[in-house]
């Protein structure tokens, strides 16, 4: 898959909300050095967020906390899964974004607030009980991720619904929503304790648990790699998204969706909030998009010697601890021109 194509689907996810100068939910990230969202005057001063988003705010805020942490989750995620790629989930408003799918992170962090006892509105799964055909016991605290999910399409695809059915990026965003947070339901695992004589494990008991969030990004990328391009078409009294090349097989639930290309993200582009690659650091030697010709999109690269500061000379010291020495070393540093 080429560059360009393999940013495509991710980048339209973004901007199907988002601009440079566009406002949106993901503005509670940047909040961090903001106290708890305990005041209904709180959630009017909130950047980004659509009337009933504000009105949801002042009915469940408790749970926005939750919701700003899950926020910064995703995007933090974000910026990892594409650190070595032209976009690096960055826009020139210096608000990374994550596309549509950070509603995985809003479903994570409400879940596991539930879980830990954080809000009053929720708590431990209790559908989850009894005795599993395996022969374990359902015990402990399982995740609520029923809640999570719930609370994450109420306040998230509240800003698609009203732009009503006809819209075709509202189509694609819903789809991307329910899709990122089918990544948490299809990775639920199950944590078990044994009890017993010295650990014999007679007795089991079990929960069911979120995934670590780092096991979702990862899937979440695998999907965005081979994302489908999709166009509205009248099915029947309804519009839908389906492939727009018919030799595709049609989508699934759990697949992301794009509705056109992108650029190419090699030069600064203010109106459509791409920050380009200059300055980028690259890889000298990888053949990959982190290499200096990718990367940088053939521009050529510098090359200076920067000293790098690390651990070296490192002994254990009974008992316990391990003492190092600070070393310096020069290192070839490549960055896109």
């Amino acid at each position: 898959m080429s560059p360009r194509s393999c940013l495509r689907s991710l980048r339209l996810l973004v901007f199907a909300v988002f601009s440079a100068a566009a406002s949106n939910w993901l503005y509670l990230a940047k909040l961090s050095s903001v106290g708890s969202i305990s005041e209904e005057e709180t959630c009017e001063k909130l950047k980004g967020l659509i009337q009933r988003q504000v009105q949801m705010c002042k009915r469940n805020l408790e749970v926005m906390d939750s919701v700003r942490r899950g926020a910064q989750l995703a995007i933090e995620e974000c910026q990892y899964q594409f650190r070595n790629r032209r976009w690096n989930c960055s826009t020139l408003d210096s608000l990374p974004v994550f596309g549509k799918v950070v509603t995985q992170g809003v479903a994570f962090a409400v879940t596991r607030a539930c879980s830990s006892g954080e809000l009053e509105k929720c708590g431990c799964d209790r559908t989850v009980h009894g005795v599993s055909p395996q022969g374990f016991q359902w015990s402990g605290c399982s995740d609520n991720i029923a809640y999570g999910v719930a609370f994450s399409q109420s306040f998230v695809d509240v800003r698609e619904r009203s732009k009503g059915a006809s819209s075709s990026r509202a189509l694609m965003n819903l789809h991307n929503n329910e899709a990122g947070r089918k990544a948490i339901l299809t990775h639920m695992r199950v944590e078990c304790k044994c009890h017993g004589v010295s650990g014999s494990c007679e007795v089991k008991t079990c929960w069911r648990a979120v995934p670590p969030f780092r096991q979702v990004g990862h899937a979440l990328k695998e999907k965005f790699d081979g994302a489908t391009e999709v166009e509205p078409r009248r099915v029947g009294s309804s519009r839908a998204l389906v492939p727009r090349n018919a030799q595709f097989k049609p989508h699934t639930d759990e697949d992301l969706v794009y509705l056109e290309p992108s650029p190419d993200f090699c030069e600064q582009d203010m109106r459509s909030g791409v920050l380009g690659t200059r300055g980028r650091t690259c890889n000298k030697t990888s053949k990959a998009i982190d290499g200096c010709e990718l990367l940088c999109c053939g521009r050529g690269f510098h090359t200076a010697q920067v000293e790098l500061a690390e651990r070296c000379s490192c002994k254990f010291h009974w008992c316990c601890f391990v003492k190092c020495r600070q070393c310096q070393r020069l290192v070839e540093l490549h960055t896109c021109r």
